[in-house]
């Protein structure tokens, strides 16, 4: 099945719910910030998203500025920061069996359908 973390206050989140919704294919939303992911679902997404986890990361908020920006993390201790802060993470991500985009821009979500 598949799954979309989603923000309902961001709009290229809302825009990516768009398009699963006229894809009318099945799909489970993941209100992130309420349904925090654990540790190994995090870890299990950035796989699927072939990145880092600093990849994954929105280095713009103030939790990031103000408790990790410029200090020498390890993986580990940026998918720790992100699941104590799910603010911190991109959205929104679908997820397509083992692949995954970020929706930024929301039309990438098409390159998995």
């Amino acid at each position: 099945m598949i799954k979309i973390y989603h923000n309902p206050r961001c709009s290229k989140s809302r825009q990516g719910l768009s398009i699963l919704e006229e894809s009318g294919k099945p799909f489970k939303i993941i209100t992130y910030l309420l349904d925090a992911p654990t540790k190994t679902e995090l870890k299990e997404v950035i796989s699927y998203l072939g990145i880092s986890p600093d990849d994954l990361v929105r280095k713009n908020e103030a939790i990031w500025k103000g408790n990790f920006k410029n200090k020498n993390l390890t993986d580990d201790q940026v998918i720790d920061a992100m699941v104590s802060h799910p603010k911190l993470i991109e959205r929104p991500i679908v997820i397509n069996g083992t692949k995954a985009v970020i929706g930024r821009p929301p039309e990438r979500i098409n390159e998995i359908l």
